[in-house]
């Protein structure tokens, strides 16, 4: 639902899609905090808490590929700017059909962070099912969501549901 002052800022007067540009926009933190599940099977939760899979430490190598993501976030989404990351981490809680996925990131710049978020959370739900498609086809990969976003001339929020 769109407010008063929201406007499709990638899109110049006559439709053209274009990167905005933040040349002149004051440097400040920004944080940006994203979430998502990965559903599997009970055995497959098994086999990952036990590390037993057959390619090895899946959380370890989803969370490199997690921070991997987020900074090269501007090669995947093409009107994101290049964006000189400061933090980025990637957590996991193993749930009983599960694995939920929270990731944070932070820079101290002229744009926001919240594609980071999400495409860290994204490539890391992707790397655990690639590491766990062997035994289980049914995996999902569901609720990616920003969660909260501080900082810029738009002010914080936070999802409220």
């Amino acid at each position: 639902m769109k407010s008063d002052n929201d406007e499709l800022t990638h899109i110049d007067e006559n439709g053209k899609a274009h990167m905005v540009d933040v040349g002149n926009k004051e440097d400040t933190k920004r944080r940006a905090t994203a979430s998502g599940k990965v559903s599997m099977s009970s055995e497959t939760i098994e086999a990952l808490k036990k590390q037993e899979l057959q390619k090895g430490d899946v959380l370890g190598v989803a969370r490199v590929a997690g921070i991997q993501a987020a900074k090269k976030t501007s090669d995947l989404i093409p009107l994101c700017h290049s964006l000189a990351v400061n933090f980025v981490s990637v957590d996991f809680r193993i749930q009983e059909s599960h694995v939920e996925i929270e990731t944070i990131v932070e820079i101290f710049g002229k744009t926001g962070v919240e594609m980071e978020a999400l495409t860290a959370c994204t490539v890391a739900a992707l790397t655990i099912y690639d590491m766990c498609k062997a035994i289980d086809k049914s995996i999902t990969i569901e609720e990616i969501k920003l969660l909260e976003k501080t900082g810029g001339k738009s002010g914080n929020w936070k999802r409220s549901d």
